[in-house]
Protein backbone atom coordinates (compact mmCIF):
# COMPACT_ATOMS: atom_id res chain seq x y z
CA UNK A 1 0.00 0.00 0.00
CA UNK A 2 1.22 3.32 -1.01
CA UNK A 3 1.03 6.49 1.45
CA UNK A 4 0.99 9.90 -0.63
CA UNK A 5 2.43 11.77 2.45
CA UNK A 6 1.31 15.60 2.29
CA UNK A 7 5.23 16.74 2.71
CA UNK A 8 7.52 13.62 1.23
CA UNK A 9 5.27 11.94 -1.60
CA UNK A 10 4.60 8.21 -2.35
CA UNK A 11 5.76 6.18 0.84
CA UNK A 12 5.58 2.68 1.22
CA UNK A 13 3.17 1.89 4.23
CA UNK A 14 5.92 -0.43 5.63
CA UNK A 15 7.73 3.47 6.62
CA UNK A 16 5.04 3.70 9.30
CA UNK A 17 2.90 2.52 12.18
CA UNK A 18 -0.44 2.13 11.83
CA UNK A 19 -1.71 3.72 15.74
CA UNK A 20 -5.53 2.85 15.11
CA UNK A 21 -8.48 5.37 14.93
CA UNK A 22 -8.00 9.32 14.45
CA UNK A 23 -10.74 9.99 17.10
CA UNK A 24 -7.90 9.37 18.98
CA UNK A 25 -6.87 12.92 19.04
CA UNK A 26 -10.66 14.15 20.54
CA UNK A 27 -8.98 12.94 24.05
CA UNK A 28 -11.10 13.94 26.99
CA UNK A 29 -9.44 16.45 29.06
CA UNK A 30 -8.35 14.61 31.87
CA UNK A 31 -9.57 17.83 34.44
CA UNK A 32 -12.47 18.23 33.60
CA UNK A 33 -14.11 15.15 31.88
CA UNK A 34 -15.24 12.40 34.07
CA UNK A 35 -14.23 8.69 34.84
CA UNK A 36 -17.24 7.42 32.55
CA UNK A 37 -16.42 9.87 29.69
CA UNK A 38 -13.00 8.60 29.68
CA UNK A 39 -13.22 4.86 30.28
CA UNK A 40 -15.91 5.43 27.09
CA UNK A 41 -12.61 6.81 25.00
CA UNK A 42 -10.41 4.45 25.87
CA UNK A 43 -12.05 1.14 25.68
CA UNK A 44 -15.13 1.52 22.70
CA UNK A 45 -13.89 1.13 19.44
CA UNK A 46 -15.95 1.55 16.28
CA UNK A 47 -14.69 -1.07 13.80
CA UNK A 48 -16.35 0.33 10.39
CA UNK A 49 -16.25 -1.12 7.51
CA UNK A 50 -15.41 1.19 4.45
CA UNK A 51 -13.96 4.83 4.99
CA UNK A 52 -12.34 5.09 8.23
CA UNK A 53 -9.76 8.25 9.33
CA UNK A 54 -6.66 6.34 11.12
CA UNK A 55 -3.31 7.76 12.79
CA UNK A 56 -0.22 6.80 11.24
CA UNK A 57 3.74 7.50 12.06
CA UNK A 58 6.23 7.80 9.66
CA UNK A 59 8.73 5.65 12.13
CA UNK A 60 11.50 4.95 9.46
CA UNK A 61 10.85 8.70 7.57
CA UNK A 62 10.62 12.39 8.95
CA UNK A 63 8.61 11.01 12.31
CA UNK A 64 5.37 13.38 11.28
CA UNK A 65 2.05 11.98 12.10
CA UNK A 66 -0.73 11.88 9.31
CA UNK A 67 -4.61 11.61 9.46
CA UNK A 68 -5.25 8.68 6.66
CA UNK A 69 -8.88 8.12 5.13
CA UNK A 70 -8.89 4.81 3.67
CA UNK A 71 -11.41 2.38 2.94
CA UNK A 72 -10.65 -0.48 5.40
CA UNK A 73 -12.47 -3.46 2.47
CA UNK A 74 -10.51 -1.87 -0.55
CA UNK A 75 -7.27 -0.28 1.42
CA UNK A 76 -7.90 2.34 -1.04
CA UNK A 77 -6.44 5.75 0.21
CA UNK A 78 -8.62 9.07 -0.16
CA UNK A 79 -7.19 11.39 1.92
CA UNK A 80 -3.70 11.81 3.85
CA UNK A 81 -3.73 15.01 6.20
CA UNK A 82 -0.52 16.03 8.70
CA UNK A 83 -1.93 15.52 11.67
CA UNK A 84 -0.97 18.61 12.93
CA UNK A 85 -3.06 20.32 10.65
CA UNK A 86 -6.15 18.31 11.56
CA UNK A 87 -5.41 19.26 15.57
CA UNK A 88 -5.46 22.93 14.54
CA UNK A 89 -8.60 22.58 12.52
CA UNK A 90 -10.21 21.26 15.83
CA UNK A 91 -9.07 24.11 17.80
CA UNK A 92 -6.20 21.91 19.41
CA UNK A 93 -2.49 23.08 19.44
CA UNK A 94 -0.68 19.72 18.75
Amino acid sequence: MIINHPILGPRDSQEFVYLGAAEMMNRPDGMSAGIEEFHEWLYHRDNPAGEHRELWYHEQGDRSWLVVTRNTLTHEISRVELARDVAKAMGRSK
